[in-house]
């Protein structure tokens, strides 16, 4: 797996600076005034970084970005990078100065002088987000990142407070590199076995076979796997860092580690892109990892169906009707539309079994919510306006883009079935809403539930503020401060 760059802190040394190899990265505020540190840097390079301070390319420059001084004269850096940023700076802008930082191109050691610079823990943060770039199927020889050292001036206050973001960024880089695995190397078993191997950290981890599943009557989940060689598993990740005896918190997200939408075949065009169809799971595997490693003072819960999607002689048919394990009969319309069968089974367990005080499921789960909002922004439907509301707020905390989409009666009549209880489509109006009224009928009315359709967040086309193109690692960072917000004792 993906590991962090090395980030470590350090005492401010001024007479340190001439002699460090690498690159230098200095903060100056928009006024154009220099710290102690970046007056050092000017007279080493005999007024290079005023110079570059008092031009027009600094004045246009956005907040939190950068520009270059190649090859200064009289230190040994083979770079210094100028970063626009005020001294005490918002926890946005500090984090966006540190992904700029790991944008920058060389490759050697990065020194960066922060001084007192407020927040410096947080620019390590976006350093270590953005620094981020998945290679484990290349063959090309790997060299170990140089990492960056941040020099301050109180690295013993500085440092634990870095600890529990770098928890956090472990676990994005979990989630991005699970959503980014091709389909024969994260195969369903091999996904179960990376979740096993978070016990070193303190979870309690539980798979449940196929014949598992079958006592536990989960015909909705299992229907959609029965075309795959992969066997289908439900992983049962448990965090219990609370208050022994309470209630968990419950995370549920929809594996499937490909779709081809079986007999409802997708087209050939795009198809490979369907490795991230199990991008809910890979979020909840994140949170989860990164609530246990910063020891989280909270009882959570993951759960996460893991299956594959395949066309085969013995696959899930248009037309046929399967029992759920709340015992609802479900027309299955369209092979395709599996991510809610999967998750159908998996929340009602979840309530059957852990009685949680609130649960949120992730899924990729409709293209219709890349239509309504694009690439910005999760769907977010809920039956309880304070659970929904804390999410949102939480999602704004951390720049992590959710709006909520409304539900009703009306969307879910679309799902009447002639045969059984209820269709697993409605048709294409409204396609993300009724998706959301189908895994309602499977919440029961006291427990408070959020679903979230990251189809258009979990993995881009193009990079972002805080990764390459490819898998964001999107909602790892919500959720964690979602239950750090709402759900842990003091």
């Amino acid at each position: 797996m993906t590991a962090l760059h090395p980030v470590t802190f350090a005492a401010t040394d001024i007479d340190a600076i001439k002699e460090a190899e690498g690159r230098l990265a200095i903060f100056v505020p928009q006024a154009g005034t220099l710290d102690v540190t970046a007056r050092r840097v000017n007279r080493l390079t005999r007024g290079a970084v005023a110079r570059a301070v008092e031009s027009e390319a600094f004045e246009k420059l956005d907040e939190g970005k950068a520009m270059n001084l190649a090859y200064p004269v009289n230190v040994a850096a083979e770079a210094v990078i100028i970063v626009k940023l005020a001294r005490r700076p918002g926890v946005s802008e500090a984090r966006k100065a540190g992904a700029t930082l790991a944008k920058q191109p060389g490759s050697s050691a990065l020194h960066v002088l922060c001084g007192n610079l407020r927040r410096a823990e947080e620019v390590a943060f976006g350093y270590a987000l953005r620094a981020y770039e998945y290679t484990d199927q290349k063959t090309a020889e790997k060299t170990e990142p140089s990492g960056a050292t941040f020099i301050v001036n109180a690295p013993d206050e500085v440092t634990p407070a870095f600890e529990t973001l770098k928890a956090i960024a472990d676990g994005v880089f979990f989630t991005r590199d699970l959503t980014n695995m091709p389909a024969n190397v994260l195969t369903t078993t091999e996904f179960a076995s990376q979740l096993s191997e978070l016990t070193s950290l303190g979870l309690k981890v539980e798979v449940l076979e196929e014949k598992d599943l079958e006592k536990l009557g989960m015909g909705s989940l299992l229907c959609v796997g029965q075309g795959s060689d992969s066997p289908s598993k439900v992983v049962v990740m448990e965090w219990n860092g609370g208050a022994k005896g309470d209630k968990p918190f419950a995370l549920i997200g929809k594996g499937v580690v490909f779709d081809t939408g079986g007999i409802s075949l997708k087209p050939a065009g795009g198809m490979e892109d369907m490795t991230m169809d199990m991008g809910g799971a890979g979020v909840v595997s994140g949170v989860m990892k990164a609530l246990a490693a910063r020891k989280a003072k909270a009882n959570v819960v993951g759960l996460v169906g893991l299956v594959e999607n395949m066309p085969s002689g013995n696959a899930v048919r248009p037309g046929d009707v399967v029992t759920s394990m709340k015992g609802d009969t479900i027309e299955v319309i369209n092979t395709d539309a599996e991510g809610r069968l999967v998750l159908a089974d998996v929340l009602w367990y979840a309530q059957e079994r852990f009685e949680p005080i609130g649960m949120i499921n992730l899924a990729t789960l409709t293209g219709a919510i890349i239509i309504g909002l694009g690439h910005e922004n999760a769907g977010v439907f809920s039956n309880n306006d304070a659970l929904a509301n804390a999410f949102l707020k939480a999602a704004g905390a951390e720049e992590e883009g959710a709006w909520r989409m409304p539900m009703g009666k009306a969307y879910d009549d679309q799902l009447k079935s002639r045969i059984a209880d209820m269709k697993n489509v409605g048709g294409r109006p409204a396609g993300s809403i009724t998706a959301a009224q189908f895994l309602q009928r499977f919440v029961k009315p006291e427990t408070p539930w959020c679903h979230l359709d990251i189809a258009g967040v979990a993995s881009v086309k193009s990079e972002t503020e805080f990764a390459p193109k490819g898998a964001t690692g999107w909602g790892v960072r919500a959720l964690n401060r979602l239950i750090a917000d709402n759900f842990e004792g003091e």
